[in-house]
């Protein structure tokens, strides 16, 4: 008997143009409406190759300070996220540390 229960859906919709590029993205998960976004991040870790497959997205849009501060939240959130996967606290802080270093370097954050 399986433990699933309930499923649910992220949907996402990749406009391009004449070229192939984004030039809009959206997405919805269940029972919500359309969000646009500018840009994503997706990995999936393959169980059986035991590979990261991943889809990294940006619409022609997207200005450089977007991107800094973007991947600056996702980095900050991929350290909180391996702590809490882990519970490798040294590991997590040293991750930390870099994304303090890389708001600095990109002037997200004051420098200290």
């Amino acid at each position: 008997m399986s433990s699933i229960k309930k499923t649910a859906q992220i949907n996402i919709n990749v406009g391009l143009d004449e070229n192939g590029i984004p030039a809009k993205m959206e997405w919805q998960a269940d029972g919500q409406a359309l969000q646009p976004c500018k840009a994503m991040l997706l990995s999936l870790f393959d169980e059986t190759s035991k590979d990261t497959l991943k889809i990294d997205l940006w619409t022609k849009e997207m200005q450089v300070v977007e991107m800094d501060r973007f991947f600056f939240q996702t980095l900050r959130a991929l350290a909180d996220t391996y702590f809490k996967a882990t519970q490798n606290q040294a590991l997590a802080a040293d991750m930390q540390r870099f994304v303090q270093y890389f708001g600095e370097k990109t002037e997200i954050l004051p420098k200290q």
